[in-house]
């Protein structure tokens, strides 16, 4: 059986996120960051059109995990911002699933946007730019994740 891993819909029991909202918030935008100039410096994310992003704020919230990241885009690196920025200038909110659906390409933007599984906030003009931006990327064609047995 050659069946691909779909990523289900779901929600982590809501004592994570009363939990993870406690903890400290910094290590969630240092793992972001270096993840983001990790694939600016692999050349997936085009440098000329991250030039409107200079000197933005934005927050990643994960509703289900409790988790923020809390970041900037300046001098050609995203930075980590460690204190909590009252009114980012653009600003995401989804449960862990609808994340990892997007990265996987499952879902795009728009279908989550409106069927209000992620929230943005801020900037519209940004908050369009961050979305092509993101739909223009070329990821590399990684192996699926098959289940079932090979014999």
């Amino acid at each position: 059986m050659n069946t691909s891993f779909i990523i289900p819909k779901f929600r982590l029991p809501s004592f994570i996120a009363s939990v993870g909202e406690k903890l400290p918030q910094w290590p969630h935008a240092m793992v972001l960051v270096t993840a983001l100039n990790t694939a600016l410096k692999l050349k997936f994310l085009p440098e000329n059109e991250l030039t409107a992003l200079n000197g933005k704020s934005f927050r990643v919230h994960i509703r289900d995990t409790g988790g923020e990241a809390f970041f900037t885009y300046r001098n050609g690196l995203f930075r980590p911002l460690f204190s909590r920025s009252e009114s980012p200038d653009l600003s995401f909110s989804a449960y862990l699933s609808a994340y990892l659906q997007l990265m996987a390409r499952q879902e795009d933007p728009d279908t989550l946007f409106f069927s209000r599984e992620l929230e943005v906030t801020g900037d519209t003009e940004l908050g369009l730019l961050v979305k092509n931006l993101l739909d223009s990327i070329e990821w590399p064609n990684l192996p699926r994740l098959k289940l079932g047995k090979s014999i």
